[in-house]
């Protein structure tokens, strides 16, 4: 078995490259960000295998992150009803699912999927490292592969000939949900850095103090992003000059919000799901990290077609004894300092935004 993917029952016909018609399930419950960098293995199945049909299994409130993908030709989605969920993809009858979560819950569904169907159905999972994220966030002994989460994630698509193309990560908005020069002030029409303020957790975002340290010494429109959770915090950052910093945080959808990053001069992000979509454009980026790591194989990912290298600068602590200290965040610090994030520098900061500028 390899050590980056599990195959459960793997494909054994030597000819599976010339079968056509093949029917895929793709499962990615959650996160924006998560979700945005499965686009690859979407796009690279439906592209490379022939006459494949790829469906895409994502919780509900997550509909919009994949919704207008022209390489995937359904959505699942789980919301109220576990039960309708199942019966609905049974009527699929799908040929190979592609575990891209792998968790109880797709553990579940691939059970169900296989009851009565005369065997277990073939599946491909995703192999997550948590024993080397654990020894790595309570011991800090580093033994990841140096290699990226879109790359472990193709290889659950390798089998079938599928290889990465190179060309990055997708996201897609309708026209309908792009923004206009009326949605935004006046004075950001020639052109804006987008700050991303929100995070799921307290432990992956910058501190309110930092923003405002470095928006007062930033000379150039800024708008900020974040969900309505943000909003508070935006204004109080916002104060700070009202007419250059504009807070749109909770004013917009995410594909709205998604836009604004589209249309950006350059995106200062915490860890987040709008930092994917930020490199999914191919903007620039500087990602801000706090008790997580780049070492985790999520840092902004453009695909190895975009050449310009220095497209996304990272800022973090390093040599901080208690780094990395979870995988996924926690809602205040552990040690109640969060040095992660209070030790980088609002000026540094301020430096690399005006070389990228």
């Amino acid at each position: 078995m390899s050590n980056e993917v599990e195959y459960t029952n793997p494909i054994s016909d030597p000819d599976r490259n010339e079968k056509k018609g093949l029917k895929f399930l793709l499962i990615r419950f959650s996160s924006i960000g998560d979700i945005v960098l499965t686009t690859p293995v979407i796009r690279c199945l439906k592209k490379q295998v022939p006459d494949a049909e790829v469906h895409f299994l994502v919780k509900d409130s997550f509909r919009s992150v994949v919704e207008h993908n022209p390489y995937i030709d359904k959505i699942h989605v789980l919301a109220h009803s576990w039960e309708l969920m199942i019966e609905e993809l049974k009527t699929e009858e799908y040929d190979y699912i592609i575990d891209l979560h792998h968790n109880t819950k797709t553990l579940r569904v691939k059970n169900a999927l296989s009851a009565g169907s005369g065997g277990r159905k073939k599946s491909f999972s995703f192999y997550k490292l948590n024993i080397q994220k654990y020894f790595y966030t309570a011991f800090k002994l580093n033994m990841l592969p140096k290699v990226h989460i879109v790359d472990r994630y193709l290889k659950t698509v390798e089998s079938f000939g599928v290889k990465n193309d190179g060309a990055g990560l997708d996201y897609f908005i309708s026209k309908e949900e792009q923004t206009k020069r009326e949605d935004i002030p006046a004075s950001h029409h020639a052109g804006y850095i987008a700050c991303v303020i929100g995070a799921a957790h307290f432990t992956k975002r910058w501190p309110i103090h930092k923003w405002k340290e470095f928006c007062t010494a930033m000379e150039h429109p800024i708008i900020l992003l974040g969900g309505p959770e943000d909003k508070v915090n935006g204004d109080e950052i916002a104060a700070v000059d009202s007419v250059r910093v504009y807070n749109a945080c909770g004013k917009f959808k995410l594909n709205e919000s998604a836009d604004l990053v589209r249309k950006a001069k350059l995106v200062i992000s915490n860890d987040t799901g709008l930092m994917h979509i930020a490199a999914a454009f191919k903007r620039p980026i500087i990602s801000l990290w706090g008790n997580t790591v780049p070492s985790f194989g999520m840092y902004p990912y453009y695909g190895n077609k975009f050449t310009d290298v220095q497209s996304f600068d990272i800022l973090q602590t390093n040599k901080l004894w208690c780094r990395p200290c979870s995988k996924i965040g926690y809602d205040k610090c552990p040690l109640g300092h969060c040095k992660c994030m209070e030790k980088i520098s609002s000026p540094e900061l301020l430096e690399r935004a005006m070389q990228k500028l």
